[in-house]
């Protein structure tokens, strides 16, 4: 048997929205996505982020998976600052799942890109990036024009 071959091969991350909050219906499991995003401004920094929530869709899983994403501050070695994780149980490979992880009190500690990364299990799948801008007025204040 050849070495490194995979029994089981990772899910297929189909799409990753970055978002405020993410809706799901009850009765027929849709999804409603609000205020998606890929800027954070604010006029100081560290700031807190209330809640932030990564919707993710999979395909071609197999039995439960364990879902995680981690958010990664780029300009301090890839250090963590969360992680989260669910599990997804896979029963045809033709599904598409829908996942929804959030992180509530995340602090950004500067100005600066950050990566939201999706694993399965140890498998990373893909990745989106916020950035994160210092500000020094709002949008349409006098002081813009």
């Amino acid at each position: 048997m050849a070495e490194n071959v995979r029994e089981i091969p990772p899910p297929e991350l189909l799409s990753a929205v970055v978002c405020d909050m993410v809706i799901v219906d009850a009765l027929t499991g849709k999804g409603t996505v609000v205020g998606i995003f890929d800027t954070i401004n604010a006029f100081e920094y560290p700031v807190r982020h209330n809640a932030l929530f990564v919707f993710c869709q999979l395909t071609n899983g197999r039995g439960r998976v364990k879902v995680r994403i981690q958010i990664v501050d780029l300009q301090d070695e890839e250090k963590i600052l969360c992680e989260s994780t669910v599990e997804q149980e896979f029963i045809d490979v033709r599904q598409v799942a829908n996942v929804v992880l959030g992180v509530n009190g995340l602090v950004f500690p500067h100005p600066g890109e950050y990566r939201v990364q999706v694993f399965a299990g140890t498998d990373f799948l893909g990745e989106r990036r916020i950035i994160c801008k210092q500000v020094t007025a709002k949008p349409g204040d006098k002081s813009d024009e």
